[in-house]
């Protein structure tokens, strides 16, 4: 079947909308403008990271199913493209109903946007090996759970990201503290948490999952990565595996995009612990640890996505030398920030910086990433390192 569309801003326009238009969206909306797409960008501010480069920007909440549907009737869209969990799923859900294309599917942007529904569909309905877990709506249940799924334990809110409001406590006696912090970083509108029990594991990677029309499932090779309070600030790809670890981590993988459906690629994460691979999360959209693809393969995670959800082959994928991403972050509340020391960021050997162009900062926020390779994993580490380090965010 041949597939063809029109120019961007004529009627017969191929066109994307996405929901959500941080850094990861700006970089899908890149790679779907390259191939001729027209791109909507939505979020909940103006001036985020993906309207900065977009045909079209739209400000609105988009927890808001009116507001939402009526952009969505307004635009047309070929496809919907949800980028962040904070969405009014269940209009997803009417809209694809009513024909409307929603990438990967509207069930799995309702079941991934917060951890009790991916949770019960990977151990419950798949069968799936992950961490002991209980879900708590008060600080009094938050308790009953660390009872069960015993301590250390991780406590999160259901709907968030980047490690908003998670914490790992030791002691019943700091789980108030916890309950009340996953309810400050939820993303949504939801009090609801979940008690996970703490995984010893000794690597936890993301497995990069394409499901397409023209391949089938398709795994990058593994990330691995560093974390600082829920959050990523190190990654790198490939991660070393034991020999019968990546096969089973495939089948995993496999097995919960299968059953998420759609086509587009999909940030599994899974913890591995000698040779037992055990599910973590999954995210329906590019990840923020495949950021490195932009270096390490020959097409990134972005462009893969956007192959996947055009329905365009998705060929092999390389990663010819071990690679890199380190973040950029933000110490402190301001605005509209300035940068300082790019020359000596970009003097480290391989390295290169991506800016998101973010228009404001908090602690913690993050604002860029620098990227490198080296002949090993160390050497490119600690370049990426290297260069995120050269970079200073100046904030009045």
């Amino acid at each position: 079947m041949t597939v063809s569309w029109g120019t961007p801003g004529t009627p017969d326009a191929a066109r994307l909308m996405l929901l959500g238009s941080g850094e990861l969206g700006r970089e899908v909306a890149i790679e779907a403008m390259r191939l001729g797409v027209e791109v909507i960008a939505c979020d909940r501010y103006a001036g985020a990271p993906a309207m900065q480069v977009a045909h079209r920007a739209i400000v609105f909440d988009m927890q808001d199913p009116a507001l939402l549907r009526r952009h969505v009737e307004a635009t047309r869209p070929t496809w919907i493209v949800p980028e962040i969990e904070a969405l009014a799923t269940s209009e997803l859900v009417a809209l694809e109903q009513e024909g409307w294309s929603v990438v990967p599917t509207a069930r799995a942007a309702q079941l991934t946007m917060d951890r009790e529904g991916i949770r019960r569909l990977a151990a419950e309905e798949l069968g799936l090996a992950t961490s002991p877990y209980r879900f708590a709506e008060s600080a009094a249940e938050a308790r009953d759970a660390i009872d069960t799924v015993g301590l250390p334990c991780v406590i999160k809110p259901v709907m968030s990201s980047s490690g908003k409001g998670q914490s790992t406590i030791h002691h019943l006696v700091d789980a108030e503290a916890a309950f009340a912090r996953a309810c400050a970083g939820s993303r949504g509108r939801s009090a609801r948490v979940i008690v996970e029990g703490f995984v010893q594991f000794d690597t936890e990677i993301t497995l990069l999952t394409i499901r397409s029309s023209t391949e089938g499932v398709v795994c990058c090779p593994p990330i691995g990565h560093r974390q600082e309070q829920g959050d990523y600030v190190l990654s790198w790809q490939p991660q070393p595996l034991p020999e019968k670890v990546l096969p089973a981590a495939v089948e995993m993988a496999t097995a919960v995009v299968d059953a998420l459906g759609g086509y587009g690629l999909f940030g599994v994460e899974l913890f591995i612990r000698g040779d037992e691979v055990i599910f973590s999360e999954v995210s329906p959209r590019p990840h923020d640890t495949g950021m490195v693809t932009m270096i390490s393969q020959d097409r990134s995670e972005f462009e893969l996505h956007v192959r996947a959800i055009l329905g365009l082959p998705i060929g092999e994928i390389h990663c010819p030398r071990p690679a890199a991403s380190a973040v950029i972050r933000s110490s402190a509340h301001g605005g509209a920030p300035r940068y300082a020391g790019m020359e000596r960021a970009c003097a480290v050997p391989t390295a290169q910086v991506r800016l998101f162009g973010k228009p404001d900062t908090r602690p913690g926020r993050r604002l860029g990433v620098a990227l490198a390779t080296g002949s090993s994993l160390e050497e490119a580490c600690s370049r990426a390192e290297a260069a995120a380090a050269c970079v200073e965010v100046i904030q009045d």
